[in-house]
């Protein structure tokens, strides 16, 4: 069931969005109600849920990890236990960023960084394609990012 929001909950959630570090009270004014009821909402929101967590966006190129890639893996088996098995191997790989279930031809797709082409390869011959349940592997390297907006779509 979707969450019933009011209007003031989507405004606290696309200001959180724009600006998680801002004070309860700047929040609060923002929203144009005082900082007490503010504190309540933001606090039934994390409860129920519907916010996640605050975390600060890293520039990934500036750190070192220059390669960004796409993995498109396909499975022997999609039973639910097989399913759960690679899920649980890719929540050890520390490259993998983000993973996906798909339907169609491909079961997951992986979004990867990696600080060289080297590393990635590695990782894809040593890791990637010799999990276990793994049938097939086939890899995007990023030539540009042209849209980064990982945040949800408010207002």
């Amino acid at each position: 069931m979707k969450a019933r929001l009011d209007a003031i909950d989507w405004q606290i959630l696309k200001e959180l969005q724009d600006d998680g570090r801002m004070t309860n009270v700047e929040l609060a004014r923002r929203v144009g109600i005082s900082a007490p009821p503010c504190l309540r909402r933001v606090r039934a929101l994390e409860e129920a849920g519907l916010i996640l967590g605050y975390r600060t966006l890293l520039d990934e190129k500036q750190l070192g990890y220059d390669v960004t890639a796409f993995a498109m893996v396909g499975l022997h088996s999609q039973t639910e236990a097989d399913l759960i098995a690679f899920e649980e191997t890719v929540q050890k790989w520390p490259l993998v960023r983000e993973s996906y279930m798909l339907s169609g031809e491909v079961d997951f797709l992986l979004k990867c960084v990696a600080p060289d082409l080297q590393t990635f390869q590695n990782f894809v011959i040593r890791d990637l394609t010799a999990a276990p349940n793994v049938d097939s592997v086939r890899t995007a390297l990023t030539i540009r990012r042209t849209k980064y907006e990982p945040v949800v779509p408010i207002g």
